[in-house]
């Protein structure tokens, strides 16, 4: 199943002293090769490269909102800090911005598959409150206009 993406895989294990902390990185490729969810095959693949054992991946697929290993995704999944930085910041407010110019509730797929609109409990920026995340790309300093910008250049 990662055969296609061998040497990006190469390339992200180099930058680990230690296999098992690529996991993450991997998950993420893994799940972007599928078209956007995560596989059991994928999975048992990356437990092999990282010597770890699949459960164990499993497990941080489960773990972090970032993955979906239930449910296929759109084609771009969006996830919406909502840590107490950003929910102080307007995440609330951004999530039914999104909502609405989506057509779509939290955790649904827009009927095009074009995107899944979900939340994330920290995305590591929170000095740029409230802020979102499309595929690999960080959206900060949102407001409903920046997010009607944002949304126009997917479409």
């Amino acid at each position: 199943m990662l055969e296609n993406v061998k040497e990006e895989i190469q390339a992200t294990l180099k930058k680990y002293p230690v296999k098992k902390s690529a996991v993450m990185d991997l998950l993420r490729i893994a799940q972007r090769e599928a078209g956007g969810h995560l596989t059991r095959e994928a999975m048992d693949e990356i437990a092999v490269l990282l010597e770890m054992q699949p459960v164990e991946v499993n497990a941080a697929a489960k773990f972090y909102t970032m993955y979906s290993v239930a449910r296929p995704v759109g084609r771009h999944r969006i996830w919406v800090c909502r840590n107490i930085s950003c929910s102080l910041m307007g995440s609330d407010h951004i999530m039914k911005h999104l909502e609405q110019a989506l057509g779509v509730k939290k955790g649904e797929t827009t009927s095009d598959k074009k995107f899944t609109l979900d939340v994330a409990e920290c995305l590591g920026s929170c000095g740029t409150a409230p802020m979102m995340q499309i595929d690999d790309e960080f959206y900060e300093n949102l407001d409903a206009k920046k997010i009607d910008g944002i949304l126009k250049g997917f479409k």
